[in-house]
């Protein structure tokens, strides 16, 4: 059978763009945790402080988690193809800048134009690959996509403490460059150009949510190390807050809003981004405790760590697309909550057997758990979010959702962190196990609610109820 015009153009099209966009996502996510494993041998040989390692860290935080709901909003108003290369073109610069940096100040800058080169690229990569898929086969790309982004959050440390161990630390950087240079051209020749909705920039929105976001991040970040009632991180939080408010305010009566607000009459939207929320919380606050704890009370090297921690982290890559067709047949609700129940359940296992001198064998298969319940999660909450909008907003729905799961992971990490450090510390092994077993029940605890606030979340056969409601939905996915 001959293939007509239009789906001779649409399969190359669907196949170059999942090509592209996974490989900007996977330098992306990659670059995330791999400079973790580099943080002892930048200290020497820039001489670093631990404040300014925190901020060779955080700095990217900041600016990637502040500058989502910007970045997307960017790339519907000029074009998200060319945001987009723009963005992995601002990121393959700044990657060069780190790897070049004489200085932790230099560093700490070129790290957060990284964060806002990031910012631009990861919510286009969603929306630029829900276009070009057909809705019927959207759940599969979307399941491929969150694989490729955790085989980039799998590899971090394994690659890191390779590129550590084996070359030196500017090459954890200087690996992104060859990669952004093939990508930037690619994008402009293959991809397709599209814009959302609005015809205009939404200049109040994106001052009003970046600073708002600004504050509450940097209190967030900063809260352990200041003090959380000292009057810099309470006056940091409280300002963010009420920019926040006032950001909500002017969406609601602005004709062209960045982030319309009627997203959130939504259940399947609301209901979602809780639940993403909540795992990023979670997970990720514990994650950051447990990717020391092999290090730090059992002397392994960066590299044997981020070995370790493989069966959690790369499960994703297996799973992810299978929970993505599957989020297509049976809807997004019964993957995420047994996921997120996965992953309370392997949580609270860990905290329970964790000890200075505890087998590796007992620990994997809570990893594998964990691992698992987080792949059930990534592609049926993306397709459960995009399916909740019209096709033209996927752009906005994109950048609202990964800013909301960052700031999940950036809270997660400051609470755990704050606890452990009342239980515990760095002064021994065992001081080290005691803060982090106290700290682990309470993300196993967010996650249990996580999984409750799953499911909220709309079956398939209520997939209507949004249409009803004048938010029309862009796929036969759950919602």
């Amino acid at each position: 059978m001959t293939l007509s015009p239009s789906a001779s153009r649409s399969r190359p099209r669907a196949g170059w763009t999942f090509a592209i966009v996974s490989v900007a996502l996977f330098m992306v996510t990659l670059d995330n945790l791999v400079v973790s494993t580099a943080l002892p041998t930048i200290r020497v040989d820039l001489g670093a402080s631990l404040e300014s390692l925190e901020w060779t860290v955080n700095a990217y935080t900041l600016a990637f988690a502040v500058l989502l709901l910007t970045g997307a909003a960017l790339g519907d108003r000029f074009g998200r193809r060319r945001m987009f290369g723009l963005g992995v073109g601002l990121f393959t610069a700044a990657s060069a800048a780190a790897a070049l940096a004489p200085t932790t100040g230099a560093l700490v800058a070129a790290r957060a134009v990284q964060g806002v080169g990031a910012a631009i690229v990861l919510p286009l990569t969603l929306t630029l690959l829900s276009e070009a898929v057909p809705p019927a086969k959207r759940g599969l790309a979307l399941g491929a996509w969150s694989g490729i982004s955790g085989l980039g959050v799998a590899l971090g440390p394994v690659v890191g403490g390779a590129v550590v161990d084996g070359i030196s630390w500017h090459w954890i950087f200087w690996l992104n460059v060859p990669i952004g240079l093939a990508v930037v051209p690619l994008s402009a020749r293959l991809l397709t150009e599209s814009r959302g909705p609005a015809k205009q920039l939404d200049l109040p929105g994106i001052g009003l949510a970046g600073v708002g976001l600004l504050g509450v991040v940097y209190g967030i970040v900063r809260g352990e190390a200041l003090g959380w009632t000292s009057a810099t991180i309470v006056g940091s939080i409280g300002a963010g807050a009420a920019l926040l408010a006032a950001f909500v305010a002017w969406e609601l009566r602005t004709a062209t809003p960045m982030l319309p607000m009627r997203f959130f009459r939504s259940r399947a939207f609301s209901a979602t981004n809780g639940t993403s929320l909540a795992m990023f919380f979670g997970v990720f606050g514990s994650i950051f405790l447990l990717s020391q704890f092999f290090q730090t009370t059992q002397g392994l090297s960066p590299l044997e760590s981020g070995l370790r921690v493989l069966p959690w982290t790369i499960m994703p890559m297996f799973v992810a697309p299978v929970a993505g067709l599957m989020s297509d047949r049976i809807g997004a609700r019964p993957l995420m909550a047994g996921g997120l129940a996965l992953q309370a359940i392997a949580i609270g296992w860990l905290a329970t057997v964790v000890t200075p001198t505890v087998a590796y064998s007992a620990l994997i298969v809570p990893f594998v758990l964990a691992g698992t319940g987080m792949a059930l999660v990534f592609a049926p909450a993306a397709n459960s979010v995009l399916g909740s909008v019209r096709p033209e907003e996927a752009g906005q729905a994109s950048g609202a959702t990964n800013a909301i799961r960052e700031l999940g992971g950036v809270l997660g990490v400051a609470i755990l962190a704050s606890v452990f450090t009342a239980h515990g510390g760095y002064q021994s092994p065992q001081a080290y196990v005691d803060g982090m077993t106290a700290a682990l029940p309470i993300g196993a605890a967010v996650l249990g609610l996580g999984a409750l606030l799953a499911l909220l979340i709309p079956g398939s056969a209520a997939r209507h109820e949004a249409a009803a409601e004048g938010v029309a939905t862009a796929a036969p996915a759950a919602t």
